[in-house]
């Protein structure tokens, strides 16, 4: 009599080790598929101890009224977290200044019925860097980052959402451009 419990009681055993080695197997290929980057602090030239960030001025319509301040701060207190830079309001070994030159929303992914599938929200900064330690380092630069988004919600809904992560990835462009030294 206990011989049928045994093999019900083994064949319980035997799944639960098949859903366990299943959920280990499951769990590795997930985390060896996931890439974590870590960036503590940019390296830079030892003779670097000063950054200059003016505030970035409008030269484009659209957007929030507060779109230059958010995107000033933002650079501030990233360069404040992953360098060892100091901010200093004028004549910093490093220098940036700008202006944001495009804050456009395009149709993207044409249906069959010839509507947009999708909306882009894209912002363009135009960026002056200047190392005054190592002129060969500056330049001017135009980085531009978008968000897409259905083309069933307005801009007004998503705006609030789309905006700061599009500006954190500007902010992450020109800190790797001008102080990561890859």
């Amino acid at each position: 009599m206990n011989r049928p419990f045994e093999i019900k009681n083994r064949k319980i055993t035997v799944f639960r080790k098949l859903i366990m080695m299943l959920c280990m197997v499951g769990l590795a290929l997930l985390a060896g598929s996931c890439k974590i980057y870590s960036f503590s602090s940019a390296k830079l030239s030892e003779d670097l101890k000063t950054i200059t960030i003016q505030n970035f001025v409008m030269n484009t319509a659209g957007g929030p009224a507060n779109l230059t301040l958010t995107f000033t701060e933002k650079l501030k207190e990233y360069y404040q977290r992953n360098s060892n830079l100091k901010l200093k309001p004028v004549d910093g070994d490093l220098y940036l200044e700008g202006s944001i030159v495009g804050y456009e929303l395009t149709p993207v992914g044409a249906t069959a019925s010839d509507k947009a599938a999708q909306n882009r929200l894209t912002i363009r900064v135009e960026v002056r860097f200047v190392n005054t330690k190592n002129e060969d380092e500056s330049f001017e630069k135009e980085f531009s980052f978008y968000q897409d988004f259905s083309q069933e919600q307005t801009l007004t809904q998503v705006e609030s959402a789309l905006v700061p992560k599009i500006l954190d990835q500007l902010v992450l462009n020109i800190f790797n451009d001008t102080a990561a030294q890859w």
